[in-house]
């Protein structure tokens, strides 16, 4: 017995001793994980451009609110290099325009806002609508950016190809001052309402903004666009500019990630993008005017799991949320169902009182089966009998009758058989007897 307990107590020291080395690991792994920094990286554009300062200022808000999450700010060239970078999963966000064609495994997080349509003239060029670009300079941001592609597919409504235009693809720095310079006519470019740079371009003398119309027929060719306006002083309050509201098109500015991104990241940032709003606002004004899903066009494009699951939070459960089409199915159904039973019932009914009517046919020819005195007569009621087999069979066929009804039809049938039976052998023994005595 000592040797057996002191072989029990080393065992439970071992486990004792092992559950200790495994809850100090799992405390340091947990402490570990809770302490670690996830780096993060989106594509953007240009260092000066809307989308490279938006990016800048979403990812001191992040770290801000959640200090384990630090995202790093790319340069590209726009919003086709950034989709092709997060095909290839050279990085983990980028932001497009919504018109940006994009493959299955690129979700989006967010909607963002709205980009406009500016077409920049300088005054000798005559150019007051997009058609009178024709024969002209213009300038177009780079290649790979998604302003450059726009250009060309709205240009395509219009009839212009770039036979019909001398252009060159320059950053939008280079291609401000080759406006300015008069070395080229006009400026196409898509971007936020009031960018600093845009004001600035639009306050030198000559240089204004011409209206894009037709929202309705380019969405033909352009799904992804929508109807807006530049409003009056937008770009300057003293002197307006431009000098009225100012009819032009634009599309939406989208915060995508790969569908292989952590859920729980995901929904991470789409909660800071939206409940640390006035954030973004207090640096970047136009966060303001970031929309929900449902508020906006979605061409081309599926959340991801995180950022659903965001959008979802505030949604009533289910029974909840049809709770009033489902009591009112409910209530349709038991009313069904109470017809359904009340018609069952009543064909029951139906069905009992007819194979009793039977019933007391059988009762009756048996009460004359008693009282004949002649075969013929009894041979007229077996006639009888089986007239009235035949109807029950032919109504049980067409379900006029049940099946119970049936048998408790049998029953009675058979016993006003074997009567008859009993009576013909009598009347016929009476007769053997008076025709011997007659012999």
């Amino acid at each position: 017995m000592p040797q057996e307990d002191s072989w029990l107590n080393k065992f439970g020291l071992t486990i004792v001793f092992i559950s200790v080395i495994m809850v100090g690991f799992f405390g340091i792994e947990w402490f570990r994980e809770s302490q670690e920094v996830k780096i993060l990286t989106i594509a953007t554009a240009g260092k000066n451009g809307t989308y490279y300062n938006f990016a800048r200022i979403l990812s001191q808000v992040v770290q801000k609110h959640n200090p384990h999450l630090q995202i790093k700010v790319l340069e590209t060239e726009g919003s086709r290099q950034n989709e092709e970078w997060l095909g290839e999963k050279k990085v983990d966000f980028a932001l497009l325009q919504s018109d940006t064609p994009v493959h299955s495994e690129i979700k989006a997080v967010s909607f963002l806002f709205p980009e406009m349509f500016h077409l920049v003239v300088n005054s000798e060029s005559g150019i007051s609508s997009v058609s009178e670009i024709k024969g002209k300079r213009i300038a177009l941001m780079p290649k790979r950016s998604g302003s450059y592609a726009l250009f060309w597919s709205m240009s395509e409504h219009y009839g212009l190809t770039e036979k019909d235009v001398s252009f060159v693809s320059l950053p939008f720095e280079k291609a401000s001052a080759a406006l300015v310079e008069r070395k080229v006519d006009a400026l196409f470019f898509i971007g936020v309402l009031g960018g600093k740079q845009v004001t600035q371009l639009l306050q030198h003398d000559g240089i204004g903004l011409v209206k894009i119309e037709q929202g309705d027929a380019l969405r033909l060719y352009l799904p992804a666009v929508e109807d807006n306006m530049i409003p009056k002083g937008t770009y300057s309050g003293a002197i307006p500019i431009p000098k009225q509201n100012l009819q032009t098109v634009a599309v939406r500015a989208v915060l995508v990630t790969h569908q292989d991104l952590d859920s729980e990241i995901i929904y991470e940032i789409t909660r800071i993008i939206y409940e640390a709003r006035n954030d973004l606002v207090e640096k970047f004004p136009q966060a303001g005017l970031i929309s929900r899903p449902e508020e906006v066009r979605q061409l081309g494009f599926s959340f991801h799991e995180g950022a659903q699951t965001y959008y979802d939070k505030d949604k009533p459960p289910f029974l909840v949320e049809y709770a009033e089409p489902m009591g009112l199915l409910l209530s349709v159904s038991v009313l069904c169902l109470s017809g359904i039973w009340q018609l069952r019932t009543w064909l029951q009914i139906k069905q009992k009182n007819r194979a009793d009517s039977y019933n007391l046919e059988i009762i009756k020819l048996i009460k004359q089966i008693h009282e004949l005195e002649n075969l013929e007569q009894l041979a007229a009621v077996r006639q009888q009998l089986f007239d009235i087999f035949e109807k029950v069979i032919i109504d049980l066929d067409k379900d006029r009758i049940s099946p119970e009804s049936f048998q408790s039809f049998t029953f009675p049938w058979e016993i006003a058989l074997t009567i008859l039976r009993h009576r013909e052998n009598l009347l016929i023994n009476d007769r053997q007897i008076i025709d011997s005595t007659k012999q």
